[in-house]
């Protein structure tokens, strides 16, 4: 028995007619796999992610409403529920507990601003200087990158002991090599401490800024700079008129990143110093530590973080909707 194939063409379409007597092979829709096998695959991560940080905050969340002493850590569901007793104490800033985290809380808008402005300033100076093709370039890339491939702890703790009074480096260099200092200053306590954690900060955070804006240095056109060069720009006309342009886009994710970075620090504060930072130091992370595991007020330092939360996402909610407004009005 001979079968025959008829080809039809409906609508512009070519497909092939089933045999009287037989059902047509059904066909799983292509459109659905391709829309549901991304989330299918992001399904490990979101559960991950709702294990290691969701979970833990809406924990955190519940026990800042409580009054969680050190009484009830065995068992802390049993803890009293305290209200907004726990937010009143942390805003109460005439008393003890409120003008310490006021003060860490400024403490810590100074750190951030100095400590973004210069890895975004120093990331910045060395893109643009490493853009131009000569011999070593490759070198010096790879050890822009050194500080943020180390690991932090590993990082930090080598700049303890650097910064030890009597037998650091920083003081062996400036104190008996340069005679800069008339004696061996104090780095780890002090007013200095700030100092020392900026230039730890500093040091570890600017080479994303390099690598980051390097990247962005990449889909600016050369041939922009040659036109500008023949027109006269100097270096500096070219950076302020072409670079610093063109990468307004890099740059506001960048300062967003760096800024959530650095204002949640807490590796670097505690590995220098401690459990307990010096005033000059006190950054509202470890601060939020100290309220906790030291006076072992879980409720009011969870009161204190949510606050913190709460400050962060206004913060990029407002820092979000300005600098999409600026574009919008540069597009326009």
């Amino acid at each position: 028995m001979t079968t025959t194939t008829a080809i039809e063409t409906t609508g512009g379409r070519t497909g092939q007619r089933a045999l009287p007597g037989t059902a047509p092979r059904r066909r799983r829709p292509g459109r659905l796999r391709a829309i549901g096998l991304p989330y299918l695959l992001l399904l490990p991560a979101l559960v991950l992610e709702l294990l290691v940080h969701l979970v833990p905050m809406l924990i955190g969340i519940v026990m800042s409403f409580k009054e969680l002493t050190q009484f009830y850590i065995r068992d802390w569901g049993t803890a009293p529920w305290a209200g907004l007793d726990n937010y009143a104490v942390s805003v109460d800033f005439d008393a003890p507990v409120g003008e310490a985290l006021l003060k860490s809380f400024f403490t810590t808008c100074l750190f951030t601003f100095c400590s973004v402005g210069l890895c975004w300033l120093l990331g910045t100076a060395a893109a643009v200087f490493l853009q131009e093709t000569f011999r070593g370039r490759g070198l010096l890339r790879a050890i822009f990158l050194v500080p943020y491939a180390l690991p932090v702890y590993a990082a930090v703790i080598t700049w303890a002991f650097m910064f030890q009074r009597d037998n650091g480096l920083i003081n062996h260099v400036l104190h008996d090599q340069l005679g800069l200092t008339d004696g061996l200053p104090f780095w780890l306590i002090g007013d200095n401490s700030f100092i020392t954690l900026l230039v730890v900060s500093v040091w570890k955070g600017w080479p994303f800024a390099f690598l980051t804006t390097m990247a962005g240095l990449q889909n600016i056109p050369r041939e922009i700079y040659e036109a500008a060069a023949l027109d006269g720009a100097g270096i500096w006309q070219q950076i302020r008129r072409i670079t610093l342009p063109s990468l307004r886009p890099v740059n506001q994710v960048l300062v967003l990143v760096l800024f959530l970075w650095t204002f949640n620090d807490f590796n670097t504060p505690f590995v220098l110093f401690g459990k307990a930072a010096p005033e000059a130091a006190d950054l509202i992370s470890l601060h939020i530590y100290q309220s906790s595991f030291q006076t072992w007020n879980f409720g009011t330092g969870s009161a204190m973080s949510v606050l913190l939360l709460l400050f962060l996402l206004v913060v990029t909610g407002v820092y979000l909707f300005a600098t999409s407004r600026g574009r919008k009005a540069t597009d326009v």
